[in-house]
């Protein structure tokens, strides 16, 4: 899978989409500014499979724009600039071509998650697709309108693709990479990043068991290039245990030497160090034959070395 990378970075890499993170910091603001204008915009822009295999193909890309949801224009703010700020930094520790590969295959991974869901609906699930249509014709009195999807099955759960989990991705791919940065919750309590990424791992692992196998089509899919991502690349992953035991077995060695003091002088005639006698003077004796060194009781008193 590396090899197979590499190669699309020779092809294509210079092709890559440079300051991703802020055309998709870009987009977030463009989509909630169409919400706040129309809230009903998501139902015609959502990732709908059924309404795109019915010739609406702009949710194909549309969908992008949809924000994850938040309501306080503060944090919105907070929101937009903490994933710009944690995209511009994998993008400048991984290489442009890198991270847009991982974006884009979060998206073709997402999009494919959506398709597999109708499929399982339409052949595994079809009793509970037909009930919920029902239970949406009795309380609106009317058929979805095709503009939304003309499916009431698909529009609920097209809802939930969304650039939530996208973001999440990042979020977790940042916490791979500088698993010891810190985050202040609350701009007061300091909490490493990799404790953050370990908790979101677990409420996703929750939300999909909790969602059953609609779980594994909208947030397994959306979460699949992280895991595709570093198995193959290994971008971020600071030791795998190939390096933990080599380091171990390098500590082993150097350990004794480390121990062991390197003195800087240590007279030729009685093996005194400047380690052992800090007080003591040494020096070379310019009439012997190499580099022979001397404490101050020797260096007149020895026999000068001739070779």
């Amino acid at each position: 899978m590396n090899k197979f990378i590499n190669f699309l970075e020779r092809k294509i890499g210079k092709y890559a989409i440079k300051r991703l993170p802020l055309y998709m910091v870009i987009m977030y603001a463009i989509g909630y500014m169409m919400q706040i204008i129309n809230p009903a915009i998501t139902d015609v822009i959502s990732l709908n499979p059924y309404a795109i295999a019915h010739g609406q193909v702009w949710r194909l890309v549309s969908w992008l724009l949809i924000p994850p949801a938040e309501n306080n224009l503060f944090f919105v703010a907070i929101m937009l600039f903490f994933y710009y700020s944690i995209g511009t930094n994998l993008e400048r520790t991984w290489g442009e071509f890198y991270f847009n590969y991982y974006i884009f295959s979060g998206i073709l991974f997402t999009i494919a998650g959506a398709f597999l869901l109708m499929g399982y609906s339409y052949w595994i699930t079809p009793d509970l697709m037909t009930n919920l249509n029902q239970e949406a014709l009795r309380t609106y009195g009317e058929a979805c309108p095709a503009l939304y999807g003309g499916d009431y099955f698909f529009r609920y759960y097209s809802s939930f693709f969304s650039t939530y989990y996208i973001n999440m991705s990042i979020f977790l791919a940042y916490a791979a990479t500088y698993p010891e940065m810190q985050v202040l919750i609350f701009f007061i309590i300091p909490v490493k990043v990799k404790v953050l990424g370990i908790i979101y791992a677990i409420m996703l692992v929750f939300n999909i068991i909790m969602m059953r196998a609609m779980g594994v089509f909208i947030i397994g899919a959306s979460l699949l290039n992280f895991v595709v991502f570093f198995l193959a690349t290994r971008k971020g992953m600071h030791r795998t245990l190939k390096d933990i035991k080599r380091q171990r077995e390098f500590k082993k060695k150097i350990q004794p030497v480390q121990r062991a003091k390197i003195s800087k002088h240590k007279c030729a005639i009685c093996g005194r160090t400047d380690d052992q006698y800090p007080d003591l003077e040494f020096r070379f004796c310019s009439k012997c034959d190499g580099n022979y060194e001397y404490c101050q009781e020797h260096l007149f008193t020895h026999k000068h070395v001739k070779r």
